[in-house]
């Protein structure tokens, strides 16, 4: 489904919001592929499953300083929806196949300077800063204990470096798994989800003999012997 999703969002253009409907496609797992769609594409994303009876079922994801939420109540309102609704970061939606041409030019013009604003200002938020060796179980302990999170409660975002990739492979379908050094002489396992066709996957791939700075967000890792720490990674910068 993402794999035909992207096929369709990339012959729809460069529009501000990525709206894709495919027949037969599973309701239950819309709003993950929608959030991956979101993530490749870095702007909001609703996919659609039509039915054989002509409706769909929408799950929408956005990105930081865009209200789907609002937008697609808005349509709701304008009659273009059976039903619908969310909130800034998420929503759903039911419209029949034959508005959905209208669907994707209302929330496009209704949605267009928010996310140019929203993608002009791309800057990650760093919560902590920490030296190499403080990507250890402590750490994830001690986060973990002010949990649960979720996405009015986002999980604190970690910068730590300089540091050396010492190993770097593609995992899975096309997830990059890195273990790096520290100038501090410490070692841990990183990951980039679904990045191994991206910018920073390649960058990660090929970065071998430069220093790095990585942020992302320190987990718990209990695969071992013996409790460890990886980062999953959401960015990279050169340190050198």
């Amino acid at each position: 489904m993402l794999d035909e999703a992207l096929a369709m969002s990339a012959r729809a253009g460069n529009a501000p919001v990525a709206i894709v409907a495919g027949p037969g496609w599973h309701p239950g797992v819309i709003g993950i592929v929608a959030g991956r769609l979101k993530e490749k594409l870095h702007r909001p994303a609703i996919v659609i499953a039509l039915d054989e009876n002509g409706v769909g079922k929408g799950s929408g994801r956005s990105i930081g300083g865009v209200d789907l939420g609002a937008a697609v109540l808005a349509a709701k309102e304008s009659g273009l929806l059976v039903a619908g609704g969310g909130h800034a970061m998420a929503a759903g939606l039911t419209v029949a196949a034959d508005k959905l041409d209208a669907l994707g030019a209302f929330l496009n013009e209704r949605l267009a300077a928010d996310v140019e604003r929203a993608s002009g200002d791309r800057a990650l938020l760093i919560d902590a800063v920490l030296a190499p060796r403080g990507i250890a179980p402590l750490w994830c302990e001690a986060i973990e204990s002010a949990g649960p999170y979720g996405a009015g409660w986002p999980a604190p975002r970690v910068a730590t470096g300089p540091v050396q990739i010492v190993e770097a492979s593609i995992v899975g379908t096309d997830h990059v798994r890195l273990i790096v050094s520290g100038d501090d002489g410490a070692r841990f396992k990183a990951i980039a989800f679904r990045s191994a066709e991206t910018a920073l996957g390649q960058t990660l791939l090929n970065a071998r003999g430069r220093k790095l700075w990585l942020a992302g967000r320190a987990k718990r890792d209990d695969w071992g012997s013996r409790p460890a720490a990886e980062l999953h990674l959401e960015d990279a910068a050169w340190a050198d």
